[in-house]
């Protein structure tokens, strides 16, 4: 799953710890510049999770304006480090097995539906 168009040298950051998901694009690069002390700006994709880490948001600036992502998974929850306060940087691969509600430090599925609805 590529929804990024990602160039060399862009990094994927995960905030740690839970964000409230209540917030939009300008609280989330404020929580950037100021906890994660990166540039929202930069070209860099953030992800934060909500509390009951079922979902998750992305922010990204590609140049030309900011965008926002969301994503709930259904079923399960999404892995997350453990540690409190910082970030830590993963491979694009890793946000594509993130997203797809698999566990991005060693890939397996934790859930596939069998039937819709």
């Amino acid at each position: 799953m590529n929804l990024f168009p990602m160039g060399t040298g862009v990094k994927v950051w995960l905030s740690t710890g839970y964000t409230d998901m209540r917030c939009g694009f300008p609280s989330l690069a404020l929580r950037v510049q100021e906890v994660l002390q990166h540039d929202p700006l930069s070209g860099h994709l953030f992800v934060f999770r909500g509390r009951r880490s079922d979902i998750l948001k992305i922010i990204w600036h590609d140049g030309l304006g900011a965008c926002l992502f969301t994503r709930r998974l259904e079923k399960g929850r999404y892995i997350w480090p453990n540690m409190d306060g910082g970030a830590v940087a993963i491979s694009p691969a890793q946000l594509s097995y993130l997203l797809s509600g698999i566990d991005w430090r060693n890939p397996q599925e934790t859930w596939r539906p069998r039937r819709v609805g």
